[in-house]
């Protein structure tokens, strides 16, 4: 399985690594979940239907963050990455925490992986 990011993903992580400083370690095991179980998975992760697209975009809901001691799972960050089967590949495309943000932004999904 390899893994891209998209610049803007990369940004939302830098922002968000300036409030939680653990989040680099967070992400690496959220890594290794999806390298065995890369699709959705109710009710920590599924898909975002309705959009229109070729590709499989997922929603993790569920990201245990150290740095939200206490809270375990629903630290509340949220992972929406795209899942290309055929190519083993997985594109994140963006983070949040659900305080910041209320839904995905389904135009940059839309930007980079509408028809």
């Amino acid at each position: 399985m390899t893994f891209d990011e998209l610049a803007e993903y990369q940004r939302d992580l830098k922002t968000l690594l300036k409030k939680y400083r653990t989040l680099n370690d967070d992400l690496s095991v959220v890594k290794k979940v999806l390298e065995i179980f890369p699709d959705e998975r109710p009710p920590f992760s599924f898909r975002i239907d309705n959009l229109a697209l070729e590709s499989c975009i997922i929603k993790v809901r569920k990201i245990a963050c150290k740095a939200l001691k206490g809270r375990g799972v629903n630290s509340g960050l949220r992972l929406v990455y795209a899942y290309f089967a055929e190519e083993q590949r997985i594109t994140f495309i963006e983070l949040y925490h659900k305080n910041e943000k209320e839904n995905e932004d389904r135009e940059r999904i839309l930007k980079y992986f509408g028809k």
